[in-house]
Order: structure tokens, then sequence, then C-alpha cells
């Protein structure tokens, strides 16, 4: 799992976390789908309440998956309206294009954030050299809800390069913590959301612990991309909860965040690697139909006439296309 690394002992370093530590309040397995043309994703919120991912919307992670020659797929153009996209690539390469603009290549431990707001068409495909070679694919997308005074906020995007995180260490040298957006012990990434938030990937040698500070506003979620552990403190059977891999972990009431790797992981990842995520709850309605996320049925129902009419826009004129399209 690539992403961006770094010697953790050269690393700033975490000061002693105090407080409460988050409660586990569930752990739950995401199910397997496919999206876009084809490509296997784990729907990490499945069977979770809006209240406990509240301002998030929707997560997929996209693979693991090792692609032979021509296999490689994504998605034709469609649109959004009401909220961001945050796409994060671990692993491999994504382009993407909007109609207002927008664009560029994600791969390797970037990061591309992409307000929807009042409205885009968008595509997001792996590039002809990677359809023909093949290769590995890892990601994750992440759906940030709007609140209502911004739905319809101009689109707007942001590139941002794997090196552009802030990278920071446990005490002991343990974890490697990437803050992606937000703030964590006052290093700051570079993501800028519309929403107060945290994204963080934190990955944990063989049998390493680390206590990370989390606002308390924040609600505080775990979603394990690889490996195994305990979220929270104690010892089994205590306030700890094993999670493996494509697990969500959801927890509530405390001032910081305890993650524990195992001391046996599997020989090909050797880390516990987890997305850790929370925001300020907007705490208003949802009414989700597809690719539009608003506030009543009233207006999805006029996002789907304003797409129809074509009041989202025009696909550009140097539009990338889904590769099958083009053979």
């Amino acid at each position: 799992m690539p992403a961006v690394t770094a010697d953790t002992f050269t690393l700033s370093h975490l000061a002693p976390a105090v407080g409460r530590a988050r409660a586990v309040k569930s752990v739950t397995k995401g199910p397997q789908a496919f999206e876009g043309d084809g490509f296997p994703v784990t729907r990490a919120f499945a069977g979770v309440s809006y209240q406990d991912i509240d301002p998030f919307i929707h997560m997929d992670q996209m693979g693991e998956v090792e692609y032979a020659p021509y296999e490689p797929r994504g998605t034709s153009w469609h649109p959004h309206r009401g909220f961001e996209t945050f796409t994060y690539m671990i692993d491999g390469t994504f382009q993407h294009q909007d109609n207002h603009g927008g664009g560029g290549i994600i791969e390797n431990g970037s990061t591309q954030y992409m307000t929807a707001g009042s409205g885009v068409l968008h595509i997001e495909t792996p590039p002809d050299e990677l359809v023909m070679s093949g290769g590995f694919f890892h990601g994750i997308q992440l759906w940030i809800n709007l609140p209502a005074a911004k739905k319809m906020t101009a689109p707007n995007y942001q590139n941002l390069a794997g090196g552009d995180v802030e990278l920071l260490s446990s005490q002991d040298g343990g974890a490697l913590i990437r803050v992606i957006a937000g703030e964590i012990d006052g290093h700051v990434g570079p993501g800028k959301s519309q929403t107060p938030m945290t994204i963080a990937h934190v990955t944990l040698a063989l049998g390493a612990s680390v206590s990370i500070p989390w606002n308390p506003e924040f609600n505080a979620l775990a979603y394990t991309l690889a490996g195994q552990g305990t979220v929270g403190e104690g010892e089994l059977g205590g306030s700890a909860a094993p999670i493996a891999a494509g697990t969500l972990a959801v927890m509530v009431d405390g001032d910081r965040v305890v993650l524990t790797a195992d001391k046996v992981q599997d020989a090909r990842n050797g880390a516990l690697d987890v997305l850790l995520l929370g925001g300020q709850p907007i705490n208003e309605t949802v009414v989700a139909y597809g690719p539009f996320v608003m506030n009543t049925k009233a207006e999805v129902v006029q996002a789907l006439e304003d797409f129809n009419y074509g009041r989202f826009g025009q696909i550009p004129d140097d539009a990338l296309q889904p590769f099958h399209h083009r053979h």
C-alpha cells in the first residue's frame, strides 16, 4: 500500500493525547458491489445510520484489485449536485475531467476534491496506458454533504499531490499519520472543505498503538483499508473492538481515538492501515437520489429537471471518454 511513506523517526511527533478515549458504538463490514463500468467497490457506510456519519453521505473503497491488460474500468460522464466528492488514490491512477475546467491525474497518494455545488458533469476513468498494461488499483471515494446554505455554491476543484499532505508520527515512531484535511494536534492538512472535518490515513506497524487527539464536536469513523487490530482503549472484552479490512468503526463521546495493530498481519501489507475521518454534523434533513444530495424531494426533482434540460452545462469538446467507447 504505497500512498505516501516516510521515516517516522524524523517526523514531528504527536503530543501525548489527554482526555477520554472514544468508545466504540458499532463495527460493521461493508458489502461488495460494482460501480461505474464495472470496477469493484466495498460500500463502507452500508447499514450505518446517517446520524452516525453526518456530514458524510457515502463512501466506497475502490479495489484493491490487480487488473490484467484491458480490464481497468472507470465511469462514464454523469452529474452531481449538492455535495463534495473526495477521491483518494492509494495505489494506481485515475484521470478526472469535469465541465467547469477541473481535471487532472489522481495517483499514488494524491487526492482530488470536487465541490459539485449547483451542478457539474464529470468523468473518472483510467488512462489509456493503464488500461493497456493493467496494474494495481486501490482508492477511496467519499461524498461529503453541503449544508443547505451552500448547496448551490459555485463548483470548485482541488488537486492535491501526495507530497502535499501533512506527515507526523506517534511518539514511539510506530504509526505514520497522513493528515489530508483538517487538523490533528496542530498539524493542518491541505484539503479545504466547505464543512469542518478531519481526514487522515494512519499506518501502524506490527503491534503498534497510537492515541490521536480528536475534536470532541466531530463524529469519529475508522475504516480499515488493510490489516487487522483494535479500535478503542483496553483489552478485548473491555472497551476495545476488533477491526479488519473492510470494516467501519463508529466511535462516540471522547477527546481521542485509540488504534492498535495486531502483532501478526498478513504478509502482503504487514501493517494496519486505517482511514480516520470525522466532521461537524450538519444536522439537516437529507434527501438523496442517485448523484443528487439535497434537503427536500422538490429540490431533487428540480435537479433532475435541470439535468434533463441541459442546465448543468455541456460535455466539453475535448472530453475524455471511457476506454471501451473508443475501441
